[in-house]
């Protein structure tokens, strides 16, 4: 199988393209222009490409694959910004349309677990989704545009919804980046939120296991939760951050307050997942 990953420059992208390198499989790496993606093997290609060019030869400048690993997504973390469903969703649905026109016959598009909504416990794939910011919406939309595709252009679609990714290298807004970034600086103590929360948290690097072998796989997996299974809080998860890495902070609970834009607790439910791994190692 031919294999395309955007979003090759991105925190998961990376972790997309490692897990690549370590099985062998060569891949073509797409970025906008002037990204750059090191890659310890040599055996992928390179591309410069935007989707949001509105260029008719998308699936020939993307390298002609028979499988797209669909990560970028641009306009994050601002979660809220209208840009997600105005901008980014006809230019997403655009792309991804023309790469199945062109060609692609198995296409695995990351999605969010914001698509849920304000839900609370464990949620499953058959839960309805009723996003509550502009960036869980256009997500949640993008994967209804391309079920109705599949009606006339026949292919094998994963709907990969992430939950909480953490690892070295995130963001510098992420909460695992934020609290490096202190005890670089020498910070006394760690402004964090009261930490009740709970959440679903897995390592970016096994997440990246998961989402390759969803994508090699041969089959529309459909929805699939990319999680842990298991709710820990946030509180429980800066502590094991400071404990593992020998970090000495105080935890300075309370300074923020809890976001509204999310539940106080709710993770995912991974049945399907492993159900899903299971097959394809078969």
């Amino acid at each position: 199988m031919r294999v395309t990953v955007t979003g090759a420059t991105g925190f998961l992208g990376r972790h997309v393209v490692a897990e690549l390198e370590r099985r062998g499989v060569p891949a073509n790496l797409v970025s906008r222009s002037g990204g750059v993606i090191t890659t310890t093997t040599g055996i992928h290609a390179v591309t410069a490409f935007d989707i949001h060019d509105r260029s008719e030869d998308a699936f020939d400048a993307i390298g002609r694959p028979d499988g797209l690993i669909h990560l970028a997504w641009g306009g994050l973390p601002h979660y809220r910004s209208l840009h997600h469903f105005e901008d980014e969703l006809p230019a997403q649905y655009r792309f991804l349309k023309a790469a199945v026109q062109g060609g692609v016959t198995n296409l695995l598009v990351s999605g969010t677990c914001f698509e849920y909504g304000m839900v609370s416990g464990s949620v499953h794939e058959d839960v309805e989704p009723r996003p509550s910011n502009p960036y869980g919406f256009a997500k949640n939309a993008l994967r209804i545009e391309l079920e109705y595709l599949r009606d006339s252009e026949p292919f094998n679609l994963t709907w990969a919804r992430l939950f909480y990714l953490y690892g070295p290298d995130q963001t510098e807004t992420s909460l695992y980046s934020q609290l490096a970034s202190a005890v670089r600086r020498g910070e006394p103590q760690f402004d964090m939120s009261g930490g009740d929360q709970l959440r679903d948290y897995l390592p970016v690097a096994e997440a990246a296991q998961y989402l390759v072998t969803l994508a090699l796989n041969g089959r529309s997996n459909g929805i699939v939760n990319v999680c842990s299974g298991v709710p820990v809080s946030v509180r429980a998860l800066v502590e094991r951050w400071t404990e593992e890495n020998g970090w000495s902070i105080e935890l300075n609970r309370g300074h923020f307050p809890y976001l509204d834009h999310e539940p106080m607790a709710f993770w995912g439910d991974r049945r399907k997942l492993d159900s899903c791994l299971t097959a394809s190692a078969i």
